[in-house]
Parts: structure tokens; C-alpha cells; sequence
């Protein structure tokens, strides 16, 4: 089987298939691949050809497929094909397939090709919900995650018949977004491989009564993309979402809230066993000091209009910094900031910086178009320790992987990674 580069020489990309119903949605994502530029060579289990045959794969992907390291032996395709790629997918990622990647079982072309496998490796689970909830594969996950390789979070949806929950696979688009992003990382693929990651994400909203909140213009699109770099760099990753107006990040975990005290409460929560905080929500600085249990009306009498008083909430950063002992994670802030008579955006940075105590301050000048419900960004990263990192404008992705680069060398003990 050749693994030579294909039209546009563009990255060699393994394509694994195992034995479940969602393979069908596979030859989509092999077109999704092959179309954008990828040489992909597929790698079916034997399992899988009941589903979709190795006739659709040869006819997609424009090459021969085999299941077995019997097929080519002289090629010896189970070493060739792992050393040579760019990256390894395998989707659908079985209950079955997980718990033989995950203990380094090989009787298979698949198997063997992912044990000797050098890149990036990515995982795309589908089964039934009740399969992917029990405690064993979530341990095969958790153990492929602390190793590096990259599990995305399946989706939640229809599954066979009439069931549906979590375990239904993610859409091709996705697969093929999550691929890309990890071939893009290059060497920094796994430099934070069995790490845990918090990211708060969103806008808050502080409720005045059933109807109207106290809010902020974050879209949630940076925290989202920082939570996806994470990810893609090998991160066990949470995201604490508050109003978030974009998709979520595949591989990554997903706790919603509302309001600060929400967001606050689940970030220490999640604090304790983290190895980076990263707190890019917009979170709200005053509440409502009551709130309505109706709709408030308005009178016919102007002079009986309510008058709204705010009081602060609590300074959910700071409070981090202040509790954190022992094992302490790296925690880092972000500054919206706008420049006034009383100091410039960067001033007002170094000065947010001294008085939050966090390790790094990622500071933005926001406006009318700038920072908010854009894509993209301009930021300089402030170091506790002095240091100052301008991004100039470039999507947030970028800017992402920008923060996550100054946090890695803060983080003091390496992780040994094997795929």
C-alpha cells in the first residue's frame, strides 16, 4: 500500500474504521479529507466491511485497502504506515477498539498500525450510551487521554433505533476540523499531554427578574478556542461555560452555568485537581443587589419607576489565587480593558496584573468592534514576572495557541508521553 504523498503533496493521514453502525458516516469524512488536500489511506477492521466495504474506501481514497498485516506483507504495512503518517483517525472509535488501543492489543492492520504510530493520534467514539457511561470505558479513555491521545467527546443525539444520549459520533465536519487543528500544531502537539485544563468561557448573566439580566457582550469565542488548543495539545480539558454563542470544542468537557456564583463554585470545584486555570469568561463585576420573583412593570407614573442597585459579586480570579496551595495549578487571568484619563489599556493591565496576583494576564483593548463577537483578536500576554508578549490581530486559534506557549514553560514537571 503506498503512504506516498497525494495531489498538492499534502498530509498523510491514516484513516482507521472499526466495526460500528456510525462507519458509514466515515466515507464522509474521508471525502471531507481527501478534498481539502490529505493523501488518507484507510485502514478498516475486518468488523467494519460488514457495514461499508473495502470497495467504497478504495473508490474514496483511490488506493487499496487491507485488514490484516498479512495483505503486502514485504510492504510490512503495520510499521510502515504508523511511522509515516501525519496523523492516525480512527472514526468510529468503538467500545472495543478504545479497550485494544488503550492496553496495546495488536491482532489487527489497525491496532497495529495506532501501537506503532508516531504522530498524533485522534480517537472519534461512537456507541451506545450505556456502552460509553460504563466505568471501564471511561477508564480506557482517561488512560488514552493521559497518554496523549487525543478522544473527542461523542456527541448527544440519535443513536440506532429510538435511543438516543451521549455516544453518537461525532458529525464528519467536526472530525475533519479536530484533524486539522492537529496537524497545525506541529511539535507542539503533545506539550501538554496529560495535563488538566480549566477554562471559563462566556459572558455571565445576573438576573433583575424572570425576564431581563445584567450581562456583557462576550461571545465565549477565545475561552472555546483556548479550551480546543488545549485539546488538541493533549490536555484533559473542562470547559466552564456561561453564555457562549459558538459551538462547543470536540475532546473536551462541557459544564454549563449561569451566573458568577455559579461559575465561581464550579471553577474552585474544578481547581483542585487542575494543572492550569485559564479564566477568559467575561464575569460579571455586579448583580442586581434583589431580584424579582415577577416581571417588573412599568407604571404610568415616571417618578414610580424602580431604581435597579447593583452590588458587587465575588472576584472569582483573585479568590483563586488567594486559595491556592500545595500542588497549585498555573492560573491565569484576562483583562477587557478600555484606556481612560487615568491610565492607558497596557497600564491598566500591569495594575489589574499586581493586584489579581495570577502567574499570567492575557490583556485586550476592547470596543465597539474589537474583542467581542469577533474572530479575531489582538492581545499582549502579561508574566508576573515582568515579561510582555505582544499577538498582533490574527484569529483567536491563534492567540490561543499563543497563551497556552507562554504556559508550558511554567509548568515545572514533564509528562512521559507514549501513543
Amino acid at each position: 500500500m503506498s503512504t506516498t504523498r497525494g495531489p498538492g503533496n499534502g498530509p498523510r493521514v491514516v484513516l482507521g474504521v472499526a466495526g460500528g453502525i456510525a462507519a458509514y458516516k466515515a466515507a464522509l469524512l474521508l471525502r471531507e479529507l481527501t478534498e481539502s488536500g490529505h493523501d488518507v489511506t484507510v485502514v478498516p477492521t475486518a468488523a467494519s466491511e460488514h457495514f461499508v466495504g473495502r470497495a467504497t474506501w478504495e473508490a474514496l481514497s483511490g488506493k487499496p485497502v487491507a485488514t490484516d498485516v498479512w495483505s503486502h506483507a514485504d510492504e510490512v504495512p503495520h510499521v510502515r504506515l504508523g511511522r509515516h503518517a501525519d496523523l492516525v483517525v480512527v472514526a468510529p472509535a468503538t467500545a472495543d477498539l478504545l479497550g485494544r488501543a488503550a492496553h496495546g492489543l495488536a491482532d489487527d492492520l489497525l491496532t497495529n498500525v495506532l501501537l506503532t504510530a508516531t504522530c498524533p493520534v485522534l480517537l472519534a467514539p461512537a456507541m451506545h450510551t450505556e456502552m460509553w457511561l460504563n466505568p471501564a470505558v471511561q477508564a480506557n479513555v482517561a488512560l488514552l487521554r493521559s497518554r496523549g491521545t487525543t478522544v473527542l467527546e461523542p456527541a448527544s443525539g440519535r443513536l440506532t433505533g429510538a435511543d438516543t444520549g451521549p455516544g453518537r459520533m461525532p458529525e464528519p465536519a467536526d472530525i475533519a476540523a479536530a484533524c486539522r487543528r492537529l496537524l497545525a500544531s506541529g511539535a507542539r502537539s503533545y506539550d501538554l499531554a496529560g495535563r488538566r485544563v480549566v477554562v471559563s468561557a462566556g459572558g455571565t448573566r445576573e438576573p433583575l427578574d424572570p425576564v431581563r439580566f445584567l450581562g456583557n457582550r462576550s461571545s465565549g469565542r477565545q475561552g472555546v478556542a483556548l479550551a480546543a488548543a488545549a485539546a488538541a495539545r493533549g490536555a484533559v480539558v473542562t470547559l466552564v461555560a456561561a453564555h457562549v454563542e459558538v459551538p462547543d470544542p470536540s475532546g473536551v468537557e462541557v459544564v454549563r452555568v449561569a451566573t458568577a456564583a455559579e461559575l465561581g463554585e464550579t471553577v474552585r470545584a474544578l481547581a483542585a485537581s487542575a494543572d492550569v486555570v485559564v479564566m477568559a469568561a467575561a464575569v460579571a463585576d455586579f448583580r442586581p443587589a434583589t431580584r424579582a420573583g415577577n416581571k417588573i412593570k412599568k407604571s404610568d407614573d415616571p417618578a414610580r419607576d424602580p431604581v435597579v442597585v447593583l452590588e458587587r459579586t465575588d472576584d472569582v480570579l483573585a479568590g483563586l489565587v488567594r486559595e491556592r496551595a500545595g500542588a497549585a495549578p498555573v492560573i491565569v487571568g484576562f483583562a477587557a480593558e478600555t484606556g481612560d484619563e487615568s491610565g492607558t489599556v497596557l497600564e491598566h493591565g500591569r495594575a489589574k496584573l499586581t493586584r489579581k496576583g495570577c502567574d499570567l494576564l492575557v490583556l485586550n483593548e476592547v470596543g465597539e468592534a474589537k474583542g467581542f463577537a469577533t474572530p479575531t483578536n489582538a492581545v499582549t500576554i502579561l508574566g508576573a514576572d515582568g515579561s510582555e508578549r505582544e499577538v498582533a490581530e490574527a484569529s483567536k486559534d491563534v492567540v490561543a495557541d499563543a497563551v497556552w506557549d507562554a504556559v508550558v514553560p511554567m509548568l515545572t514537571s514533564a509528562v512521559t508521553l507514549t501513543t
